[in-house]
């Protein structure tokens, strides 16, 4: 399973897009996605037939898609979509809904958010060579109008994070190997906030095998809690922040094998050109990894049984 950080096709990661092919963003790492036999995309962004067109003076933060670049999702064989991002519904309902539907057009299953709360808080159950996953998600960012309520569309809202606590407990209790992820409110820092410590915290003492944030622009630190793997953000996966720490990033390769979690491989980037990741080279993977291993903590680590 390959979990992946912040994706957002706009902006400057749109504008080369349309200079250079939709496929420009993954020519030096999509080779590595597609190795994953579960591949997951947290595309924040909403695709929108009606979408302006790139501006790459706008600075702003109301974002959508051209319909059109899914051939890059597609491209890399995704095989789940998270839909916590903060994003999702910048332009109503409308695209967001046709969203949803050019997802179960492609057959492409998604979580952590939907047409109604019913769906949005619905676990992704998948299985692959008899490893049984379940994914569960939520947004703890806002704002209120991206959020899932009754009837109306939108991410699961962490709340008070009881319902997500008890579907884990629940799915554990079922066999499954249980995966959450995370739209905490973003900080810049390796370090976690005190908000991103309880909250993730408070689900890995339930004993789901990885809890992890998919809401930061900034690659941050990781923890256990005994033998849950928790890590706090990791980075923009396409989008074109290009500051220095914002242009770093994990892509996290997590290994199961006969039913148990084995470990994770962190794989890790840096941007180029507003939208195309590359591989770090020895000495900017050393820097990264020692930024993010200094904000870790490992004090409550334990084998897996």
């Amino acid at each position: 399973l390959i979990l992946t950080g912040t994706t957002a096709l706009v902006r400057h990661t749109a504008l080369r897009m349309e200079e250079e092919g939709v496929l420009y963003p993954a020519v030096q790492i999509g080779d590595y996605l597609r190795s994953a036999d579960l591949l997951h995309i947290s595309n924040e962004v909403s695709f929108d037939s009606n979408c302006p067109p790139a501006k790459p003076l706008y600075t702003g933060a109301r974002f959508c898609s051209a319909p059109a670049y899914w051939e890059l999702l597609d491209s890399l064989e995704v095989d789940l979509i998270e839909l916590t991002g903060n994003h999702m519904l910048d332009w109503k309902s409308p695209p967001f809904l046709a969203t949803l539907d050019l997802y179960r057009e492609q057959g492409v299953p998604y979580y952590g958010g939907g047409i109604d709360l019913t769906e949005a808080r619905r676990p992704l159950l998948l299985e692959h060579h008899g490893n049984r996953l379940a994914f569960v998600g939520c947004n703890a960012a806002g704002p209120a109008m991206v959020l899932a309520d009754g009837d109306r569309p939108g991410a699961a809202a962490c709340e008070d994070l009881a319902w997500l606590a008890a579907q884990v407990s629940d799915l554990k209790s079922q066999g499954y190997l249980v995966v959450v992820t995370f739209q905490a409110i973003e900080v810049d820092d390796y370090a976690p906030s005190s908000a991103q410590t309880v909250n993730f915290g408070r689900i890995a003492a339930l004993g789901p095998v990885i809890v992890s944030g998919s809401q930061s622009h900034f690659p941050q630190g990781m923890a256990f809690h005994e033998a849950t793997f928790i890590h706090y953000g990791l980075g923009n996966l396409f989008f074109d922040q290009m500051d220095r720490d914002h242009r770093r990033a994990f892509i996290d390769r997590h290994i199961f094998y006969d039913g148990r979690y084995l470990g994770v491989e962190l794989a890790t980037t840096m941007m180029e050109d507003y939208a195309q990741p590359r591989w770090m080279t020895p000495v900017e993977r050393a820097k990264l990894l020692g930024f993010a291993f200094a904000a870790s903590d490992w004090k409550n680590a334990i084998a897996p049984r």
